[in-house]
């Protein structure tokens, strides 16, 4: 029990001693002195005597009120941070007895009355009911009595006994309403439709029913129908019908299927376990179990092939169709054939080569613009399309890079072409790119036109041309062979027209038709992100018109075509066959290479698009599982290697594949290059993140960053690189492996000494009298001692005497006295070399 003097009370309630003491006496309590002790009872009757003098009455508190109140922190953009206080507040009443008294009175009133209510709807309902039998028995009556004069004026064999009519006796009744007499005869009057309200009052008042027998007293008199069961439902609250309409409400309406369901299941050329289950309406976990029956474990994520699939759902009851992966990408080519009149078409030509041999200098002629001269480092790092009009006919031609990381892009542009120009300088010779650019053409299966540049120079050698193409089986037709050779100058333009000739005569061999009426179908020559356009592709329309709103399928891209551009830069409507043309609508960037066809509706476009970036989905996550057991050993050791980390931006699609390419066969067994990210477009803030978040360097090619990306390259101290030439992208990353790989510590033998004989010293203990042999022998670098050419000691030189005096280093086939430090087993015949280690940079 707790316990404080008058005083402490004082001060806790905040009133002086004098006027506590006073109020103490007149509740009755003994206490006169501040130092006495006041116990929780007295508290309790002074509190009380307190209340009563103000008026208030001792009591339970009527009404709680309980407060709660919560604050929490909200993260914001960026570091900032919001309090957030939540408050809640709850009141309980307790009511009193009289209010309870009250509503229970109100409830009993309320269930009297529907009581009563009920009560004269049940005595009305009876009393319908009995003069409905009344008149009934009436009219019976009636027609028995009309029946009997009939009889007896009729011939009968015998007498037919007469029934008089029974009296049956009811209670005074009104007349019948006009809808009762044209009631037909024998039917049976159902109770009056009851509402849902009548259900809910119903329900409400259930606890409250009143018993039987108290029913008994109050219902009216039922009437007994002959030949039916007896009725009482007139007589109870809610009546039956009530009682079936909720039992309805509560029913629900699945019925368990009677046999099994046999359902049509679409196999693939593969299909995931749950994909089965899915398609054959059983859970995931009944087709693994039939699985491990058959002696095959599986997962639930598992691929299985079409016959396995196949062989589950009909052993499981179901019907199997079998469709072909690439139904979509089959009705697409069933819908794009088309039928149309054929005519000859502009040959499409490829300038190919070693890099720096003159292909964009002798195209740059043909077009009369400057194009080498805007082209960084003058050289070609993507691929530009271009059509001529000449006297003989119009000519496309593509320009490739020569770079050797360009390969694929010169694989692409060999594909997508009918001729090609391979481009030779007449003062360099066959070069490795040249090698590569006759295999492109002869993989392709497309003619070749040698074109023989740069014969204005004075060590201009063509015949080394002639012999270094014929070893590549490119052989002259002055030789006997099939490819043509034309000399030129793209400098001063001498044999240009030659060359056009011979490229449009092997046109005219070729034949080259198309189909202009034919929906649009092309190839993707190249695709950049333009900043303020959008995804913009330059396409080669191979067959049939390209038109301007048409809806376009480019590999897993789509889009409508919402305008069209020349290779100057001129908005078009159309471009027919062996045109290249710059689009824009589409929802990304493709790949330079992917084919382009004109759809009939969006619909079936992005239904292919997206069935085609499932294909490259399952495509990229198949190469990433590469941890198979074939190749655990291999991929152990990829852990401890240097990993340098890039992200990479280009311009264009092209040179990025080219870049990455090079970049990753960079590297030995030691050091790698991954490119963790890359893309084409400018450098955004979330390339920022991402090469923050890999430790990765930011290299942007021919792009620049924006201004999110630079204040996270600043703030983080990032380092991000910007490149416009292919060179030097790749030697800095040269540099940067070569750096990572270290040095290796190599030792480089200065001098041999043998010892001839040994003396012992007091204070330097045994002391070899030795003849340098090799080299030159040094004071402060550490040594060897060899015996019978085994090391059995490594340390280093106390002291090197040339006769008395201390020396540096002593030459080869002098005399000296060595001391070697913290060794004395120094015998006749040892050797002491002297050596040095020295670091040597690697390189790739």
């Amino acid at each position: 029990m707790t316990q404080v003097t008058v005083k402490e009370l004082a001060k806790t309630v905040d009133t002086p001693v004098e006027r506590l003491l006073q109020q103490m006496r007149e509740a009755g309590l003994p206490h006169s002195d501040a130092e006495q002790v006041v116990t929780d009872t007295e508290k309790q009757a002074l509190l009380a005597h307190l209340k009563g003098s103000h008026g208030d009455r001792l009591e339970e508190p009527r009404k709680i009120t309980l407060q709660r109140k919560t604050t929490s922190t909200l993260r914001v953009a960026g570091s900032k941070t919001v309090s957030v206080e939540v408050r809640k507040k709850k009141t309980y009443v307790k009511r009193s007895p009289d209010e309870i008294e009250a509503e229970r009175q109100r409830e009993l009133e309320e269930q009297r009355a529907v009581e009563e209510a009920a009560r004269l709807k049940a005595e009305e309902e009876a009393r319908q009911k009995a003069e409905v039998e009344a008149r009934r028995a009436a009219e019976d009556a009636a027609r028995r009595q009309a029946e009997v004069p009939a009889q007896a004026s009729a011939p009968a064999a015998a007498p037919a006994p007469v029934v008089a009519p029974v009296a049956v006796p009811v209670a005074p009744v009104a007349a019948p309403a006009a809808g009762d007499e044209r009631r037909k005869e024998g039917e049976v009057r159902r109770p009056p439709k009851r509402d849902d309200e009548d259900d809910r009052r119903d329900r409400k008042h259930a606890q409250h029913r009143p018993s039987i027998k108290e029913k008994e007293k109050t219902s009216a008199p039922r009437v007994v129908r002959s030949g039916s069961d007896d009725d009482d439902s007139f007589g109870r609250r809610g009546g039956g019908r009530g009682k079936a309409k909720l039992k309805k409400r509560n029913q629900h309406g699945f019925q368990s299927p009677t046999g099994p369901i046999v359902r049509e299941v679409s196999i693939g050329e593969t299909i995931t376990v749950a994909e089965l289950a899915q398609q054959m309406s059983v859970k995931g976990a009944e087709v693994v179990k039939f699985m491990f029956k058959m002696g095959t474990p599986v997962t639930i994520n598992q691929v299985l092939d079409q016959e396995t699939a196949q062989l589950i759902a009909e052993e499981l009851g179901h019907k199997v169709k079998l469709v072909s992966e690439n139904a979509l990408e089959e009705q697409l080519a069933e819908s794009l054939k088309f039928e149309g009149e054929a005519v000859s078409r502009a040959p499409v030509v490829t300038v190919m080569g070693h890099v720096d041999h003159g292909k964009t200098s002798l195209l740059d002629y043909i077009r009369r613009a400057k194009v080498a001269a805007g082209e960084a480092g003058g050289i070609t790092q993507h691929i530009g399309a271009y059509h001529v009009e000449t006297d003989r006919g119009m000519v496309t031609f593509l320009d490739t890079p020569g770079h050797a990381a360009f390969t694929a892009m010169r694989a692409r542009g060999a594909q997508a072409t009918d001729i090609v120009i391979l481009v030779v300088a007449a003062d360099d010779g066959v070069m490795p790119q040249t090698q590569e650019a006759v295999q492109h053409a002869k993989a392709a299966g497309v003619p070749i036109v040698v074109a023989v540049n740069k014969i204005d120079k004075p060590d201009a050698n063509p015949d080394n041309i002639k012999n270094g193409l014929a070893a590549l089986d490119v052989i002259p037709e002055e030789w006997g062979g099939d490819a043509p050779f034309v000399h030129v100058s793209a400098k001063m333009g001498t044999g240009v027209d030659e060359l056009l000739e011979a490229v449009l005569l092997q046109a005219e061999v070729l034949e080259l038709k198309a189909t202009p009426s034919a929906p649009g179908r092309g190839v993707v020559v190249e695709s950049r992100l333009d900043k303020g356009r959008g995804p913009v592709a330059t396409v080669l329309v191979q067959d049939g018109t390209l038109r301007q709103g048409d809806m376009i399928l480019c590999g897993v891209n789509y889009g409508r075509v919402r305008a069209m551009l020349d290779e100057n830069g001129k908005p078009i409507k159309e471009a027919g066959p062996s045109i290249p043309v710059e689009i824009l609508g589409l929802d990304g960037t493709p790949d330079a290479g992917d084919e382009v066809t004109v759809v009939a509706d969006e619909k079936k476009a992005r239904e292919v698009a997206l069935f085609r970036q499932g294909k490259f989905r399952e495509v990229k996550l198949a190469r990433q599982q590469s941890a198979k057991l074939e190749n655990i050993f291999e991929n152990m050791g990829q852990d401890e290697k240097k990993t340098l980390n890039i992200v990479l931006k280009a311009d264009v699609r092209g040179s990025l594949e080219a870049l990455q390419g090079s970049l990753s066969g960079l590297g030995n067994d030691e050091v790698q290059v991954r490119v963790v990210g890359g893309g084409v477009g400018g450098i955004t803030e979330s390339d920022a993140n991402l090469a923050l978040a890999s430790n990765a360097v930011l290299f942007g090619f021919n792009v620049r960053a924006d201004a999110g990306a630079r204040k996270i390259v600043e703030a983080e101290g990032l380092d991000m690189r910007y490149y416009n030439v292919i060179y030097d992208i790749i030697e800095d990353v040269k540099k940067a492996l070569t750096g990572m790989l270290g040095s290796d510590v190599r030792e480089n033998i200065l001098g041999i000494a043998e010892v001839r004989d040994v003396f012992r010293s007091p204070k330097f203990g045994a002391v070899a009298g030795c003849m340098v042999t090799e080299g030159l022998v040094h004071r402060n670098r550490p040594i060897r001692v060899l015996r019978d050419d085994v090391v059995i000691f490594e340390g280093e030189l106390e002291s090197l005497r040339r006769f008395k005096d201390d020396v540096a280093e002593v030459r080869n086939g002098m005399e000296c006295g060595i001391a070697v430090k913290s060794y004395n087993d120094v015998r006749v015949g040892d050797k002491i070399e002297v050596f040095e280690k020295v670091e040597v940079a690697r390189t790739l």
